[in-house]
């Protein structure tokens, strides 16, 4: 994967899954997480942003997914884990198959990483402003209609 330590950093290249459906948004965070993110992962060396859509959604979800067009493009600065993060992050439109089994909005879903059981929940996108979605403009930019190309430039950090 593209992350790397560099003057007491950690630079990522990420790929994320806007995955909309019926006024929803499908998110997902880590057990002990105070915050909500879009589903997806670390690019790997070689790999496709694109790619590495379809295959953390294999392997986080079980589910085949249709990676559509880019979205957004940001540059995210911010400390995690007491360590400071520049990411690069490629924000796709992402579409479930129509018989999906993780469409039902009014349930929570279970989904793995490495060995870390993720929670995947649906939100509606006019009341994201009221959960911790990071990065956190994509509060405005998902509510946005119609939905627009972007580059974001994310810094909570001087």
């Amino acid at each position: 994967m593209i992350s790397v330590h560099l003057h007491g950093q950690r630079f990522q290249v990420r790929a994320a899954a806007i995955v909309l459906h019926a006024g929803h948004v499908l998110v997902h965070r880590a057990p002990g997480d105070a915050y909500w993110a879009l589903p997806g992962g670390r690019v790997e060396v070689g790999e496709e942003a694109s790619a590495t859509i379809v295959r953390e959604m294999r392997e986080e979800l079980g589910e085949e997914v249709e990676c559509g067009p880019l979205l957004h493009i940001a540059e995210n600065f911010f400390d995690l884990a007491d360590r400071r993060n520049h990411e690069i992050g490629f924000y796709f439109l992402v579409s479930l198959a129509e018989n999906s089994g993780h469409l039902d909005k009014a349930r929570s879903y279970r989904g793995i990483e490495d060995h870390l059981e993720l929670e995947f929940r649906w939100f509606p996108v006019a009341e994201l402003a009221s959960i911790n979605l990071r990065p956190t403009f994509l509060h405005a930019s998902l509510a946005a209609d119609p939905l627009a190309f972007s580059h974001a430039v994310q810094r909570e950090y001087p």
